[in-house]
């Protein structure tokens, strides 16, 4: 039974995603309160291999199928072996990223039948539904830039095929992953909160603490400072 309270955070790179999660997750530790961080592809062992294959630029034959099954490998045994076990704990899980980037990249930008993703999505996370989801919203040419100066590592495969303006049906595949999340954030209010992510990283954090916060007061009857 699921005691925890789980956050994902969603968005391009360049949105300040996983630095936010890692300020989110050291927050939640300062406050007292048990915080376990963890990311999509990835989070374990055969998750890591997975995301070499699923991000390194040297990858980017990978077919659609293959990469919509990599994925969702990686995902279940993450929620198998981590997020499901310290959720039933009672422990605060942040993931970066979790099923919406499937639906949003593979569904929505890739175009494979939605039927197959919310299949696929719900064999990998066995129910294991995030209490909240912050969807972080940046303009495209902003991500971009901010992902191509701050990364110094080859985990930019995704990215590449937005600055080569691929095309997927005659519309941006940059374009489709964003207006993806958006329809998301529309058919799941409750859940998935919109930030702006064009502003700077302490005006973002703010607002997300802000928002976690009105959901913790009723859960544990406790909220996070920013400042202790």
């Amino acid at each position: 039974m699921k005691t925890g309270f789980f956050i994902t955070l969603e968005g391009f790179e360049g949105s300040g995603k996983t630095t936010l999660a890692r300020k989110l997750h050291h927050l939640f530790l300062k406050n007292g309160l048990n915080a376990m961080l963890t990311k999509e592809p990835g989070g374990t062992q055969a998750g890591d291999k997975i995301r070499k294959i699923l991000l390194e630029r040297g990858n980017e034959g990978l077919g659609y199928k293959a990469e919509l099954l990599l994925f969702t490998a990686s995902r279940a045994e993450n929620v198998r072996i981590n997020i499901k076990p310290a959720l039933e704990k009672g422990i605060i899980v942040i993931c970066d990223r979790y099923f919406d980037s499937t639906t949003a990249y593979q569904g929505f930008g890739r175009g494979i039948d939605m039927g197959i993703i919310d299949y696929l999505n719900g064999l990998a996370v066995e129910g294991v539904i995030p209490d909240l989801t912050l969807f972080l919203d940046v303009d495209p040419d902003i991500g971009l830039k901010r992902a191509t100066i701050l990364s110094n590592n080859t985990e930019l495969r995704f990215e590449d095929e937005f600055m080569q303006k691929k095309e997927v049906d005659g519309k941006l595949f940059l374009e489709r992953v964003r207006d993806g999340y958006h329809q998301i954030a529309r058919q799941n209010p409750e859940r998935i909160k919109v930030i702006d992510a064009n502003r700077d990283i302490p005006l973002i954090l703010k607002d997300i603490v802000s928002i976690i916060n009105t959901q913790l007061s009723q859960k544990f009857k406790k909220e996070i400072t920013l400042e202790l």
